[in-house]
C-alpha cells in the first residue's frame, strides 16, 4: 500500500512538474517584453500605436484636391493635412492625356450628361475646361477625366467648390 502512495506521488509530481514546465500552471502573472519598440506588452493585445499620417504628393499651397497620376490615387487636403484618400482614380489614355499642373474649380454639377461623349458624369467637379473628376470605371482610363469610385467622387463633389485649388502630379 505505501508504495502504491508512494507511486502515485511521485505520479502527481512529475504532472505538476511537466504542467509548469508547458506553462499550464501560473504562479504569478508574467511580465512580458514587448515584441518591437512601441509593440503591446502584453501578448495578444494589440498595442496602441496611432497610424501614420497619410500624405498626399501635393505641394501647391492652398490645394484641396490633389491626384497621383503615376499610382493613380487622390486625396483631399485642407492646410496640407489629408482629409480624405488615398481613393482609387483613373485618368486619360494615349492621346487623351490628362494635364499636370495647378488649377482652380471652375464649376461642378451633381448630374452632368457629357455632350462630347455622351455619357453621365455624375458628381463632376470641373477643373481643366471640359476635365473633370466624376464616377466611372476605374479600370478603364478615359477621354482625359478623372475617373473615381462612387464614394470618391461623392466626397470630391462634396468637399471642393469653385475656386478651390486642385493639383495633378505625375
Amino acid at each position: 500500500m505505501k508504495r502504491k502512495n508512494r507511486l502515485r506521488s511521485g505520479l502527481r509530481l512529475a504532472v505538476l512538474v511537466s504542467m509548469a514546465a508547458t506553462g499550464l500552471v501560473v504562479a504569478a502573472p508574467a511580465q512580458a517584453e514587448p515584441l518591437w519598440p512601441g509593440g503591446p506588452d502584453i501578448p495578444g493585445v494589440p498595442a496602441i500605436i496611432p497610424p501614420a499620417p497619410v500624405v498626399a504628393p501635393c505641394t501647391a499651397a492652398g490645394a484641396r484636391g490633389c491626384m497621383r497620376l503615376s499610382t493613380n490615387e487622390a486625396w483631399l487636403m485642407d492646410n496640407g493635412q489629408v482629409t480624405y484618400g488615398p481613393t482609387p482614380i483613373s485618368h486619360g489614355r494615349p492621346g487623351y492625356r490628362t494635364n499636370v499642373g495647378v488649377f482652380d474649380v471652375d464649376f461642378k454639377r451633381e448630374d452632368h450628361w457629357s455632350t462630347l461623349h455622351h455619357v453621365p458624369m455624375k458628381y463632376a467637379v470641373f477643373f481643366d475646361g471640359d476635365i473633370a473628376t466624376h464616377i466611372g470605371p476605374i479600370e478603364e482610363q478615359s477621354h482625359g477625366c478623372i475617373r473615381m469610385t462612387p464614394d470618391g467622387a461623392r466626397e470630391f463633389f462634396t468637399y471642393l467648390w469653385p475656386g478651390d485649388i486642385i493639383e495633378v502630379v505625375p
